[in-house]
């Protein structure tokens, strides 16, 4: 028994340099796993995605999860989806592979996936944040977390710096006054501006289309919506052929690399979507996501996300009733105000003695006064919480 087993490690060895001599990459392989049941296009759609995403990086190795099949592919053998989700997550917990791309998993509140597409305008990769499961049941804090998730997986491919915006959607403007808190106090977020003349963080359609960020912030149903729509425009919607999939789950202190694709995934994106995994195993993706917590929480995270979650704004003040100053002319506009807090902000106004309207600006939102009365308007609105206390111009 002890000889054969010798023998094993030696025919091993030997196999590794023989490996390593071909293809010019030294030591482990990074190994990536696949269940190959549950896609609507058959078990052959996950293993042919599988089989070119293996032979694209030697570096790699690919690990087939589910029944026996007709491949040079190593195989862990599951002869339903329950037992896939069960050899994988052993598998993962055992430290046999690194990553694992999968169908329909259930992530833990405070886990969800960061996807990847090419947008159409100028062919340009860009990471949606996020597109399946939750950070949080509350809509803005779930969107700050998203975005903090898109950045782990930026850099854990290799993006240093990545830039951020945030896309035009209900919580937007809370989201980049968080961000704005964040980086003031030690969390760097480099944020990109938009295509249009107008400019600013928060993204429109035009931006998405072109892939002006490297990470697109979003909320996770509308993420979800996206990666669809991108994957598949060029098919109908029945056959998902570009990008890299929904992504890998990221959370704080989540120890897994489960990466989703989707049921409708064809080969392209499941070959993808392994690479993807491949990366965040090569990248150290847990490292990165420890590190930046550390960054995030050291600069406040907790107690920003606490002051979104607290309901500030429902107080006993705010259910009187607000009588409006005398109507005035009002060519001033005050954008940065979140489409939920519109009405609020106005009649924060109302009780300082400005009169205010509420309206729809070029980028979204705004609140209207006269010309004269910006300055102090965006002074009480910023210690009220509403916008950020710097020149807000549409």
């Amino acid at each position: 028994m002890a000889e054969n087993n010798v023998k094993n490690m030696i025919g091993k060895v030997f196999n590794d340099i023989a490996d390593a001599m071909e293809t010019g990459q030294f030591g482990e392989k990074v190994r990536v796993g696949v269940t190959t049941l549950g896609s609507e296009h058959g078990i052959e759609n996950m293993v042919k995605g599988a089989e070119i995403a293996q032979e694209r990086d030697p570096s790699m190795e690919v690990v087939l999860i589910g029944p026996k099949v007709d491949s040079k592919l190593t195989q862990v053998i599951a002869e339903t989806e329950e037992e896939g989700y069960k050899k994988m997550e052993e598998l993962l917990d055992n430290g046999e592979i690194g990553a694992c791309v999968t169908m329909h998993y259930s992530f833990p509140i405070g886990v969800s996936t960061v996807g990847r597409v090419v947008t159409p305008g100028k062919g340009r990769e860009m990471i949606i944040a996020t597109t399946t499961g939750t950070s949080s049941p509350h809509r803005v804090e779930a969107m700050v977390k998203n975005g903090i998730y898109g950045i782990i997986a930026a850099k854990t491919m290799g993006i240093e710096n990545p830039t951020v915006g945030i896309l035009n959607v209900d919580g937007a403007r809370q989201v980049e006054r968080a961000f704005k808190e964040l980086d003031s106090k030690g969390y760097n977020i480099n944020f990109t501006e938009s295509m249009r003349a107008d400019g600013g963080s928060v993204m429109r359609g035009n931006d998405l289309l072109a892939g002006v960020p490297d990470v697109m912030v979003t909320d996770t149903l509308t993420g979800n919506i996206l990666m669809k729509v991108f994957s598949s425009f060029t098919t109908g919607g029945s056959y998902e052929s570009l990008g890299y999939g929904y992504g890998p789950g990221i959370g704080e202190d989540y120890g897994r690399v489960v990466l989703i694709v989707s049921r409708a995934s064809g080969v392209p994106v499941i070959a993808n979507a392994i690479s993807y995994g491949a990366s965040m195993i090569k990248g150290n993706v847990k490292d990165v996501a420890k590190s930046e917590f550390v960054k995030a929480n050291k600069a406040g995270l907790k107690d920003i996300l606490k002051g979104l979650t607290k309901d500030t704004k429902k107080s006993e003040e705010d259910d009187e009733e607000v009588t409006a100053p005398p109507k005035e002319t009002v060519t001033g506009t005050i954008a940065g105000i979140d489409i939920m807090e519109l009405e609020d902000a106005v009649k924060v106004l109302w009780k300082e003695g400005i009169y205010a309207e509420s309206g729809m600006g070029c980028t979204g939102p705004i609140v209207m006064v006269s010309e004269e009365k910006v300055d102090k308007a965006v002074e009480i609105l910023g210690k009220a919480g509403y916008v950020s206390q710097e020149k807000n111009d549409c």
